[in-house]
């Protein structure tokens, strides 16, 4: 059971904030990428490795862009606030890697104290099978996808989440056939209203199910995701006692049938420090928190200051009063627009709308965007860029943006060179197998 003593929406006190080094006004020029081949894109498992996700440092002003950058400071200041906040609760992390794709930030996850890692897909399981043994594939496996993931290393330990019994007697044959056992959590609808089991009774009935199959297949518990919560903290409280409400009847049938489960997975980045409120929960799957984005620093999990991913862009026109052109578009942030999260908020990284922000000037919008051209709303600025002037841009959703990218640049402002950057490679991202050609 986790803890609940602490007070309701308190979380633990941030450390002092790192001063982040200047990232603006340098002319870009080409990166060689020509020492990269599809070899170390599509690496085999015995070859992803830090040596080879890094294969080499560059200079800012040798960096084209668009580019994602990351601060590593702010990450792992992130990863300790997350860790800090879990352990007070008595609450495991399993971080969702679908945020960042990298085998080299999840060692930092899990050196910083993540328990295991939660993925989505087949390629990003088959990625992390290098870097833990413990993970969790949020996802229904479907169709192929059931012989694949039971192709993963011998040494890995993997949970499966799902809600159909349609999928109970194909998971246990692939098992026996594998050699190997699957832990299966039933996912439980919570209010979202895309996956999950509506009703107690259900839940029961497929966790039986489970338990009765065989060997294989061993009932571990029940997953949940509340994304349907989209709300400041301190507006969150009615729906997540809807949450708790809901978990509760499942857990309670659970336990009158003789089927308590030994975990209960849940949480989300926006709801982060409200996890503790929800009785019975054991463990939360935050991935969005490494890096935060324009919605979670609107929803106020995180600041600013939090920030650690920036897309790098160079102003490439001004001709247009009011506005400026980047050379960043839907192919680098993504064209998720941002929405309003409640009456309430308004203003900076939480109103007005677009694609994204500038990180040292909140008040300026990425308006719109086409394939390769953001454009910049000056209206509420005095400050008049130069074509050539470099920017950072927050992204409204992070995780989408770090899927377009092929790399990304790392730095660290505590470092001697702060500013010196060195490249990321994102093996996790795709759907092939590894080593497909």
């Amino acid at each position: 059971m986790n803890d609940t003593s602490p007070a309701e929406g308190s979380s633990p006190e941030r450390p002092p904030r790192a001063t982040p080094p200047v990232l603006a006004g340098r002319p870009p020029s080409l990166v060689d990428d020509s020492r990269k081949d599809a070899s170390q894109k599509d690496a085999s498992l015995e070859d992803v490795s830090l040596e080879d996700v890094s294969p080499g440092d560059v200079s800012l002003e040798d960096v084209e862009t668009p580019a994602a950058l990351i601060d590593l400071s702010r990450v792992r200041r992130n990863l300790r606030t997350t860790v800090d906040y879990a352990r007070a609760h008595g609450l495991a992390w399993r971080p969702h890697v679908k945020t960042h794709k990298s085998p080299e930030l999840a060692r930092l996850q899990l050196e910083a104290g993540a328990t295991g890692l939660t993925v989505a897909t087949p390629r990003e399981a088959e990625v992390m099978a290098g870097v833990t043994s413990d993970l969790l594939l949020a996802h229904p496996p479907v169709g192929p996808k059931i012989p694949r993931i039971l192709a993963l290393p011998d040494h890995v330990h993997l949970s499966v989440a799902l809600d159909s019994a349609s999928l109970v007697d194909p998971l246990a044959r692939a098992a026996r056939a594998a050699g190997r056992t699957l832990g299966i959590l039933v996912e439980v609808d919570v209010g979202m209203g895309r996956v999950g089991l509506q009703e107690p009774e259900q839940v029961v009935a497929l966790a039986r199910s489970i338990a009765s199959a065989g060997p294989e297949l061993a009932w571990q518990g029940l997953l949940f995701y509340p994304g349907h919560i989209r709300l400041p903290q301190e507006e969150q409280s009615s729906l997540l006692t809807q949450v708790a409400e809901r978990l509760g009847a499942s857990l309670d049938a659970l336990h009158r049938a003789g089927l308590p489960p030994a975990t209960v997975s849940g949480g989300s980045t926006p709801t982060l420090y409200q996890s503790h409120r929800v009785p019975g929960l054991t463990e939360i799957r935050p991935g969005t928190v490494i890096f935060h984005d324009r919605d979670s620093v609107a929803l106020g999990v995180g600041t600013l200051d939090d920030v650690a991913y920036t897309v790098l862009a160079t102003v490439v026109s001004t001709g247009v009063p009011g506005q400026a052109v980047v050379d960043a578009g839907s192919k680098a942030l993504a064209k998720e627009e941002f929405r309003a999260l409640s009456a309430g908020v308004a203003g900076g990284a939480s109103g007005g709308g677009g694609y994204g922000i500038l990180l040292d000037r909140p008040d300026v919008r990425v308006a719109s965007v086409s394939e390769e051209h953001g454009v910049l709303d000056l209206s509420a600025t005095d400050w008049r860029p130069v074509v050539g002037e470099r920017v950072r841009i927050v992204p409204n959703h992070v995780c989408v943006s770090v899927n377009l990218q092929d790399r990304l640049l790392a730095f660290d402002p505590e470092a001697e060179d702060g500013t010196r950057l060195r490249e990321i490679l994102l093996p996790g991202r795709g759907r092939l197998r590894i080593g497909s050609p």
